[in-house]
């Protein structure tokens, strides 16, 4: 199967082309879209239940009140019948302003009509009630205060609710009646307004929405547009949008630094290779110039074939020492051993009995404080033994054991770290190559004719990196070099 290219520009896979801008265009759209509508749905949700138990607990508020006061009127009717002989002249008009019929009218506009003792209306007051067949038995009825009470009852266009009250004694009777038609119509122009003013609600709560949700994605697009062009174009050095302290701008910081320290990982890899590319190139070179000589190695004198051979086995186990180096160096920088709770001072122990069967060298361990530390044990011991192997290395003349000194906190030691040192009696380092034994394949003028890669020291560097701490190197009192790191615990 071939490569399978993505969509995009003839010719360029893996870069979207426009369907793919604009599908990432309309994601992120619809997260502004989801927001709005979301939010002017809460909004419509709450307005609508908040509008309809408004409406509702007013309404039942007037029709109640408005009940009340009819039947108000009604019991004070029945009570004035009952209590006074009274006749049709009394509730006629010209009564009006002083009798009983003032005091139906006055208090809510009541409707008063009277009727006689056949159920005709003598006075029909400012609006004309209808009398049925149920009223005027009522008007001949001879005890006063029957009631008849009939509901909605269209007079014309409006709605009433009326009560036929008998005098008693076959005199008559008086219709009282309320408009409730007009309630209705106050109650119908407030749901109306009660709509409205929700649909107001919700288109603002759309536009507000909006607004807040462009507000707020306004920096997720950019954040958004930053991934894309660092997809697009492989350059990691693309300034990420960063502003406030909530959740979106710790989102575009922790994705800058990953962009730094992916930008770093880069950089340092591209070195590294660099860097190896540069040291292989000798070693590789002496090999093919000795390899075509074995091809006229019969002509060679017995003594040229043995400086050959040596020659060839000495480079040999050169380029392998640079590969393990490199190896190791790569795989320290990939960081995949899990930490744990470590002691150094035990570390420190089985590089010295590890250095000494190698070597044949005297290795010492001095161990003061609490050397527990969080960190990852394969590579504090590679660095360890990088150390002893380099004093070891320059200690040719074996003036004296070499010494491991590891000092813990709360032994003069600041805060939670760990020391180490490694300390020597050979001819100690210049102060010219102080400030750059840890860089990578960085090798002293004198120790150019020895044996190594440059590279041992630069993964003590690049350990002690990983763990919190700093490598160091100097000059010993008394002659010899003293290297070492430090880890933070």
């Amino acid at each position: 199967m071939g490569p399978v290219r993505l969509p995009g520009r003839p010719g360029r896979p893996g870069r979207p082309g426009r369907l793919g801008r604009w599908v990432a265009r309309a994601r992120l759209s619809s997260l502004r879209t989801t927001f709005t509508v979301s939010f002017a749905a809460v909004a419509a949700a709450v307005t609508v239940l908040v509008g309809f138990l408004s409406y509702d607990a007013a309404a039942r508020l007037v029709r109640v009140d408005q009940q009340t006061v009819f039947e108000g009127v009604v019991q004070d009717l029945l009570d004035e019948v009952r209590r006074n002989p009274l006749g049709p002249a009394d509730f006629t008009a010209t009564g009006a302003d002083g009798g009983p019929r003032g005091e139906l009218v006055r208090p809510s506009g009541t409707v008063v009509q009277v009727l006689g003792p056949d159920g005709s209306v003598v006075d029909r007051g400012r609006t004309p009630l209808p009398v049925d067949a149920d009223d005027r038995p009522i008007a001949a009825a001879p005890s006063a205060g029957r009631l008849v009470e009939h509901r909605d009852v269209d007079v014309g266009d409006d709605v009433y609710r009326v009560a036929t009250v008998s005098l008693g004694d076959g005199r008559g009777a008086v219709q009282v009646a309320q408009e409730f038609s007009g309630t209705e119509d106050l109650l119908r122009d407030l749901q109306q307004r009660t709509v409205l003013l929700v649909a107001a609600v919700v288109i603002a709560a759309g536009l507000f929405g909006w607004w807040l949700a462009r507000r707020i994605t306004s920096r997720l697009v950019r954040l958004a547009g930053a991934a894309e062009d660092v997809a697009r174009t492989g350059r990691l050095a693309i300034q990420v949008p960063v502003a406030g302290y909530d959740e979106v701008a710790r989102l575009g910081r922790s994705f800058d630094r990953m962009l730094g320290r992916l930008a770093q990982s880069e950089d340092d890899q591209r070195r590294l290779v660099q860097d190896a590319g540069h040291e292989l190139r000798t070693p590789l070179t002496s090999l093919r110039t000795n390899i075509s000589i074995l091809r006229r190695i019969d002509e060679l004198p017995p003594a040229a074939r043995e400086e050959l051979v040596t020659d060839l086995a000495q480079e040999s186990r050169e380029l392998t020492d640079l590969v393990n180096e490199l190896v190791a160096l790569a795989a320290g920088q990939s960081g995949t051993e899990p930490p744990r709770r470590v002691s150094v001072a035990d570390l420190a122990d089985d590089v010295a009995v590890a250095a000494r069967r190698r070597t044949g060298r005297a290795v010492t361990v001095r161990v003061s404080g609490d050397t527990v530390v969080d960190g990852r044990p394969a590579a504090l011991q590679r660095a360890l033994s990088n150390l002893v192997d380099n004093a070891a290395k320059f200690d040719r003349g074996g003036s004296g054991p070499i010494e491991i000194v590891v000092t813990g906190a709360g032994d003069g030691v600041a805060g939670g770290t760990v020391r180490v040192e490694v300390l020597d009696r050979g001819p100690g380092i210049a102060q010219e190559d102080l400030d750059r034994v840890f860089d990578r394949f960085y090798r002293a003028p004198d120790a150019r004719s020895l044996p190594g890669s440059g590279l041992g020291l630069s993964i003590v560097r690049e350990v002690a990196a990983a763990h919190g701490g700093e490598p160091f190197a100097g000059r010993r009192e008394g002659g010899g070099s003293m290297t070492g790191f430090t880890v933070a615990g």
